[in-house]
């Protein structure tokens, strides 16, 4: 007689996965690795799939982007289902998914920023370095907003990757852009940029800088523009020299050295110039009559031991003031809350216990609900750091089947959720449908020469189908 236990070949564990980026595929790779009969379905607000790998990749780091092949390739499994262009919160609910599914995977990453909180944090001319990612990506929520780039002087606050990818777009020259995916409305602007000076600014010491040692090597090999680092900068603090001393980190000590041989160059007269900051933290953004941005006033740090060990800045009485007319500010992303899906508001996650969403005062788990990536972990490591998170959730999940521990759904069957999901969005987007648009992408862009020219908007979207 067929089981009613989900789990069996009769009766396929059914799984939502909420989130189409890294996060949401790794946990489906590891679902379906296992010896489990199982049915995923993934459900993604952009009518195109794989998240930051699309949206938050530097266009000029084409080979990063290739992981989305192994994407493709979880994709085409018959077991993987992907409904993009609907919206949780809007098209689906957290009760209509229970209706459907024993177990939910929230994999939404973090798709807010966390802000400086100093004043003239809302002059014109400040941003988030997030969103000038996700405008010259083509994102499609941000494909209106305006960047003035007529400006000369521009401030990064932070010295994570991110920061260094927007300092490496704005000195990179147009050529070099013209052949990548980058959004032709952002490669016009980019054109006309009169952007000549950057300056990346980190509360800690260069030793502590979040930016990758690859990331830092390729600065220095920017054809137009001067890397300055200032050899005072790189004076490492007597807590810093004693960690690394009892503690030699292979690549903090690698990243010394590189920037050490950076500030050993001499200015070859570039057309841009960028310099590295160290141990200086925004106070104040100041600003002119007319509300724009056109100077920091920075405070200068020293580092102590805080708490866990970790060395912290602390404000000294020195002041500088640096101008500037345009502000990024790069100082991490935030998770955003999700309805019907408890919040921790202070840490920006999802709260969890190795997946597990949790509720109430004692932390009670809630039954068949999970997270995985950013939304479980908070904005930290690279894109290759999703795919162990995922599997500490999968296994989770797995733990709460085996001891039944799941949701029992009124229409589990595959065709009652995908009648549910076009009822609520007719214009649901199937991954057969996104490899047509991702073919006609690379085919505009195989016509100017180009990696890919990315459609930017949903109606685009649509009508290029319809042709």
């Amino acid at each position: 007689m067929p089981s009613d236990r989900p789990g069996t070949s009769d009766r396929p564990l059914r799984v939502a996965i909420v989130g189409s980026g890294p996060a949401g595929f790794y946990t489906a790779d590891h679902l379906l690795r296992r010896d489990v009969p199982v049915r995923i379905d993934v459900f993604e607000r952009l009518p195109a799939p794989f998240g930051l790998v699309r949206y938050g990749v530097a266009p000029d780091h084409p080979k990063i982007k290739n992981v989305g092949r192994v994407y493709e390739k979880i994709a085409s499994r018959p077991e993987f289902r992907f409904y993009g262009n609907v919206q949780f919160g809007k098209h689906v609910t957290v009760e209509d998914l229970c209706r459907h599914y024993h177990q939910i995977c929230f994999a939404t990453g973090a798709e807010s920023d966390r802000r400086l909180g100093v004043p003239g944090e809302e002059l014109t001319r400040s941003h988030t370095a997030t969103e000038f990612v996700a405008w010259y990506n083509g994102h499609l929520d941000y494909r209106e907003r305006q960047f003035d780039l007529s400006v000369e002087r521009v401030a990064v606050i932070g010295v994570g990757n991110v920061a260094v990818d927007v300092c490496r777009i704005l000195c990179r020259t147009v050529d070099r852009l013209a052949r990548t995916d980058i959004a032709d409305y952002a490669l016009d602007a980019l054109g006309s940029s009169r952007v000549q000076e950057v300056t990346m600014i980190g509360r800690r010491g260069p030793a502590q800088a979040a930016f990758t040692n690859p990331e830092l090597r390729e600065l220095g090999e920017l054809t137009a523009a001067d890397v300055i680092v200032r050899p005072e900068d790189l004076e490492l603090d007597p807590f810093t020299r004693a960690e690394l001393e009892s503690d030699p980190d292979r690549d903090t000590l690698k990243k010394l050295e590189i920037l050490a041989e950076l500030a050993a160059r001499r200015p070859a007269g570039r057309a841009r110039r960028l310099a590295l900051r160290f141990c200086l933290s925004p106070a104040e953004l100041i600003g002119n009559e007319a509300g724009e941005v056109t100077s920091l006033r920075l405070v200068r740090t020293r580092l102590e031991p805080g708490p866990g060990d970790r060395l912290r800045a602390v404000a000294t009485a020195e002041i500088e003031e640096l101008e500037a007319d345009m502000v990024f500010r790069s100082v991490g992303y935030r998770g955003v809350a999700l309805a019907g899906v408890p919040f921790h508001e202070e840490w920006g996650v999802v709260p969890n216990r190795r997946g597990r969403v949790l509720t109430g005062a004692n932390g009670a788990p809630v039954r068949g609900l999970y997270v995985s990536g950013w939304i479980k972990r908070g904005p930290s490591g690279v894109i290759g750091s999703n795919r162990p998170d995922a599997e500490e959730s999968v296994l989770a999940m797995l733990e709460d089947l085996e001891r039944g521990s799941v949701l029992q759904p009124a229409e589990p069957s595959c065709e009652a959720a995908d009648r549910f999901v076009r009822a609520r969005q007719t214009a649901a987007i199937s991954f057969e449908v996104w490899l047509r648009l991702d073919a006609l992408e690379l085919a505009r862009g195989e016509a100017f020469g180009r990696a890919r020219v990315k459609f930017t908007a949903v109606d685009e979207m649509l009508a290029a189908l319809e042709r």
